[in-house]
């Protein structure tokens, strides 16, 4: 079997209804009424006779997966599996099957800069993790001006439409359906009023650090509802919450997790900038710059094999580094700056990183110039175009 989840609207259908080796296999959408009762009734009529199916938004049956897993035990290799849905499964309250050693799990992430491009993935990361380091050079074309982007944001639909006014009805259209349909189908939420305030509280804090004593103050919610409201956010694929790196036995580390949305578009949208001029004024602009690569890291740490693990590093006495990449025994710190001139300080706590891990691969400062340069012998900038392909 293979599990593929991700956020709704990042096009999961369409891949597998157009996608090869898929696109001829038997499909199944519980989104057909009809369907999820023959789901729940009987089950094993939806892939009878055949050998190959997609079964989508299976997270609104959640029975259907004990059925699934007694199909593929009792023929082993006989009926090929793709299960997908709006939802992580592994997340799920509902789902009490694992499918343990029977199942391979992808996520969709939003669309990466670079396949809008039709570019192939970069292989920054990897060379980086490889001390492979690219040759100093400046680019004939600087970056394109990220505000568009961040105010737009990266779901598929919205690629098609033109302008911010169009931007912003389906962001508006796309959290009342959230809010309104998915969000019902996988707990009972009370105060859907509340939870829109979390998240707006939620997305004004992407790219720092998480308190949820202060999101619940701030909210006049209890703790533990907050701890409820951001566990369905993660299941839904909307907001994660990124580690500390914590592989120093010498140096005092904040253990909390950092705060990411998974579309920076959406983050921007809940935190009320609907112009770029007010989101270009914003103190919140630099986080939400962090999250569009934080997207395109994980994207690219999703394609290493095995995956890589992303962490954040930052000491009680305020040493930071934004993103540590890790795969296996390597390890690299990712800094990112919008400034078009980075300097020498920019990288400071990329320094002081590759001085408490002296092992590490390197350093990475991605930002908004046009020069590839090394700032130190392990530590070299690059225009942040250069990780999106």
């Amino acid at each position: 079997m293979v599990v593929v989840t991700g956020a709704r609207q990042v096009g999961k259908s369409t891949l597998l209804r157009q996608a090869e080796p898929f696109r001829n296999w038997r499909y199944h959408t519980m989104d057909d009424f009809d369907v999820l009762r023959q789901a729940r009734d009987n089950p094993a009529s939806l892939w009878a006779g055949v050998d190959a199916v997609v079964l989508d938004e299976v997270q609104k049956a959640p029975d259907l997966l004990s059925a699934v897993k007694m199909a593929v035990d009792s023929r082993p290799g006989h009926t090929r599996f793709i299960l997908s849905g709006s939802a992580n499964l592994l997340l799920m309250r509902q789902v009490s099957e694992s499918l343990a050693g029977r199942a391979v799990y992808f996520v969709l992430d939003p669309i990466t800069l670079g396949e809008v491009n039709g570019l192939a993935p970069s292989t920054l990361l990897a060379d980086a993790l490889a001390q492979r380091w690219p040759e100093e050079k400046e680019l004939s074309t600087p970056p394109p001006d990220p505000i568009p982007l961040l105010l737009r944001g990266n779901m598929p639909p919205l690629l098609s439409l033109p302008t911010p006014d169009a931007w912003l009805r389906w962001w508006e259209g796309y959290v009342a359906t959230y809010l309104e349909r998915d969000l019902r189908q996988l707990s009972q939420i009370d105060g859907l009023l509340d939870f829109r305030r979390v998240m707006e509280l939620m997305a004004l804090r992407s790219g720092q650090l998480l308190n949820q004593s202060e999101v619940a103050r701030d909210a006049r919610t209890a703790q533990p509802t907050i701890h409820r409201y951001l566990n369905l956010l993660e299941a839904t694929h909307l907001f994660e919450r990124l580690p500390a790196y914590a592989a120093s036995p010498s140096t005092r580390l904040l253990k909390s997790p950092m705060a990411y949305w998974t579309d920076p578009g959406l983050a921007v949208f809940l935190s009320g900038y609907y112009d770029e001029e007010s989101l270009r004024r914003s103190r919140q602009v630099g986080a939400y710059f962090e999250t569009l690569i934080y997207q395109h890291l994980r994207v690219l740490a999703g394609l290493l094999t095995p995956k890589a693990r992303l962490h954040f590093w930052r000491t009680t006495s305020g040493d930071e580094v934004d993103f540590v990449l890790e795969h296996g025994r390597r390890v690299l710190g990712v800094e990112v700056k919008m400034s078009s001139k980075p300097s020498y300080r920019d990288a400071a706590g990329l320094s002081k990183f590759l001085k408490e891990y002296p092992t590490a691969a390197g350093g990475i400062l991605l930002h908004g110039g046009t020069k590839v340069q090394r700032l130190d012998e392990n530590i070299i900038a690059v225009p942040w175009t250069e990780l999106t392909g």
